[in-house]
């Protein structure tokens, strides 16, 4: 436990930081395959409409999964900061505080989301054939939020201590059993995509009773002590502070497919929504790795901001963005280069695959900056400075995207959508550059002079 922090503290960034995100991108690539493998049994079980179906459910998740986030996110700059600066109450304190919030909210989730899923579902454009589909998928979902939510927050947790090889095993636990479930419920006992559902809650319920398992054998650098579980109002709000970027990005990309579901709907119809649904799964594929490199980086800037060791970061995070745009330069060229043979791996419709090639070469183009946008908003939540993080969780998916897709798909229809994509991601690339540049003058100011600042 202590040489976990040892390391954060005097290891070299390089080795470092490959030791805490390697793992943790494979354990995402892994998480990632979540999606595509449930688009997969259900297209090839279920047919185009199936896609189609998960893909609208798929934004009432998102908004569970941004929700927990922000304790999760928000919680590991918390513990992170608070291990550098040997504060190990307060790290306790944080830790059972916000499990016990994380049940609650699962909880509420559960209660709201299930009862009125068709409703909800009806009202964000599904068809009369994706409807019942839809509303069965998200409604079997859900019975799952209050595991699913305890699993995020539980596995930052993880990460921010610095035991990436636990969390990493904690995905592919989750992970291999979705993928084995998924062919026996929906091909073998027939449930279609209401057992793509019943395969994720399972390994959903499995991840958390290996993560509380983790906790009460008390393999964590962080004891998890009955009397620390009452919340703590003043550890809740400097979390919600912290998280919200998390929760503004995860919730922005919530509400723009949303509104990208909707305007394909309309334009395409449920073709267009089933290809859509199979770009954005791969597209999620390739970045979910760079989200496991912001992973194992927010552990090495926090505790080392708290340790004001300035210089690590600043190397920290020279690294991160070199290896972030690597891994999404090559997602890209395998969607602009390789579209037909990608769709075809989930689909034999013509038409679903002709819109879904159009799709792909449109996005892959963003893919060059978009891993340098989640690094800069890594560092900011590292830092434990809101502002700057809830800026940059709005810019792509709520400033930019949402009110292209609505005005170009108005005068050019499908096209118009595409096209929203990457006008998004370079508009928000370039102020992000600027506010990330910033924080960077800032802190190698202070790390050639030798000096100090307040790690808030």
């Amino acid at each position: 436990m202590r040489n976990h922090q040892d390391s954060l503290r005097n290891e070299s960034i390089g080795s470092l930081l490959f030791r805490l995100s390697f793992p943790a991108a494979l354990g995402m690539a892994v998480q990632a395959s979540y999606s595509v493998v449930d688009a997969f049994f259900v297209g090839w079980g279920v047919g185009h409409e199936g896609i189609a179906a998960v893909s609208m459910a798929f934004p009432l998740q998102m908004l569970l999964m941004a929700a927990a986030q922000t304790l999760g996110v928000g919680g590991a700059s918390l513990l992170s900061r608070s291990l550098g600066a040997e504060r190990r109450k307060r790290a306790e304190r944080t830790l059972g505080t916000l499990f016990t919030c994380t049940w609650i909210l699962g909880v509420l989730f559960a209660a709201a989301a299930i009862p009125s899923a068709p409703f909800v579902l009806y009202l964000l454009g599904a068809g009369e054939g994706v409807l019942p589909l839809a509303a069965e998928y998200t409604q079997t979902l859900f019975r799952g939020a209050p595991f699913f939510a305890f699993s995020i927050v539980a596995n930052n947790f993880v990460r921010a201590e610095g035991n990436a090889s636990f969390a990493m095993m904690t995905m592919l636990i989750s992970a291999g059993i979705n993928t084995l479930l998924d062919p026996l419920f929906i091909f073998g006992f027939e449930w279609g995509t209401r057992g793509a559902a019943l395969a994720t809650v399972a390994a959903q319920v499995a991840t958390a009773l290996w993560l509380a398992w983790y906790y009460f054998a008390r393999r964590s650098a962080v004891r998890l002590r009955m009397k620390n579980l009452p919340p703590r109002a003043v550890l809740l709000k400097e979390t919600i502070s912290v998280g919200a970027a998390a929760f503004f990005r995860q919730g922005a990309s919530s509400l723009s497919l949303i509104v990208v579901n909707g305007s394909l709907a309309a334009a395409g119809g449920g073709a267009a929504v089933a290809a859509f649904g199979i770009v954005n799964r791969l597209l999620l594929f390739a970045v979910m790795p760079v989200y496991g490199i912001v992973q194992g980086l927010l552990p090495i800037v926090g505790f080392n901001y708290g340790a004001k060791q300035f210089c690590r970061v600043l190397s920290a995070m020279r690294r991160s963005i070199a290896a972030a745009t690597l891994l999404c330069g090559a997602g890209a060229a395998v969607l602009f280069f390789a579209p037909g043979e990608a769709v075809d791996f989930f689909t034999s419709s013509p038409e679903v695959r002709r819109v879904g090639i159009d799709a792909a070469r449109m996005l892959a183009p963003g893919m060059l900056v978009t891993g340098f946008q989640i690094m800069a908003s890594g560092l900011f939540q590292a830092l434990g400075k809101a502002g700057p993080s809830f800026v940059l969780s709005l810019l792509r998916q709520v400033i930019f995207l949402i009110p292209l897709v609505l005005v170009l798909a108005r005068y050019f229809g499908l096209f118009g959508i595409w096209l929203a994509f990457p006008l998004s991601d370079f508009g928000a690339s370039l102020l992000t550059h600027f506010i990330y540049r910033r924080e960077m003058r800032s802190l190698r100011d202070v790390c050639e002079a030798g000096g100090e600042v307040t790690a808030s």
